[in-house]
Parts: structure tokens; C-alpha cells; sequence
């Protein structure tokens, strides 16, 4: 089943983001707590699961950004796709980048991007089948210590 995350499965979002790129989960510190309750109460922020019995299994970050361009329309951006090890090759994850452009078009966006670090085939080749292209735009990044 895919919906929205509840505030009460921040620790199982942890665990699934081992099989992301995290190498252990983080201590659950104040500032933890507060980025929670922010991602919590913006309602441009969207924490998709997909649960598969009652086990969080695969997820997306879909963030619907306000913009003063086409018409006024925002756009909304994809990160953190992620599904568990043991449940990958199922339609998991596709059905929460689903269930992000149906946020997206109810949204009114005119686009919706998606990063990836993966260099693999396998998975350009899962978001190319997911209806995402790498040729219309060039995405650079500048990382912050």
C-alpha cells in the first residue's frame, strides 16, 4: 500500500534509508526531532512509503517547489528513492514515484525532477522506465562540508 509517511515511523524510515546510502543510523538527537516535525508540518514535503506487511519496504521524497516562472507553476523535485534490499524488482519503488506525480499534478506542476548518484544501468535504466529522461536537462552539484 503507498501513502504518506506517519509521524510515528521516523525509526523505520532510518532503517529502510540503510539500503539507500546511510552506513548506520543516526542518534536521535534534538535537532533530529526538529527536522522531523519541519519535514512533518510543510505540506510541500512528501515522505511516500510503500508498505508491504506493515513493513515500510520502499520510499521517495517528493518536495513540491513554489516558482515564479510557467505561469506561476511550481515543480516538484524527487530524492531518496529507496527500496529494501530484500523486496527490490517488485514495483515497490515505482509505485511511489507514482503516487509523487499524482502529488505533482494535483499540485499543478509543470515537471518533475529526479536525482540520482547511481551510475548503475540497472537503475537509469528503471527511472528511464518510470518516465524520466537525462537528456533535457544537465543537473550539476556543488557539495557543502
Amino acid at each position: 500500500m503507498v501513502r504518506e509517511i506517519k509521524e510515528t515511523e521516523l525509526q523505520e524510515l532510518m532503517e529502510l534509508y540503510l539500503h539507500l546510502h546511510e552506513k548506520e543510523i543516526p542518534e536521535i538527537t534534538q535537532h533530529l526531532r526538529e527536522t522531523w516535525k519541519t519535514i512533518m508540518q510543510d505540506e510541500n514535503h512528501h515522505i511516500i512509503v510503500n508498505v508491504f506487511d506493515e513493513k515500510i519496504v520502499s520510499s521517495c521524497v517528493c518536495v513540491i517547489i513554489p516558482n515564479l516562472t510557467r505561469n506561476i507553476r511550481p515543480y516538484a523535485f524527487i530524492e531518496n528513492v529507496v527500496t529494501h534490499s530484500s523486496y527490490r524488482g517488485k514495483g515497490y519503488a515505482t509505485e511511489c514515484l507514482n503516487y509523487a506525480k499524482k502529488i505533482a499534478q494535483e499540485s499543478n506542476c509543470y515537471k518533475i525532477m529526479l536525482l540520482t548518484g547511481s551510475k548503475d544501468d540497472a537503475t537509469l535504466k528503471f527511472y528511464n522506465n518510470a518516465g524520466y529522461n537525462c537528456t533535457d536537462k544537465t543537473a550539476f552539484i556543488q557539495w557543502i562540508d
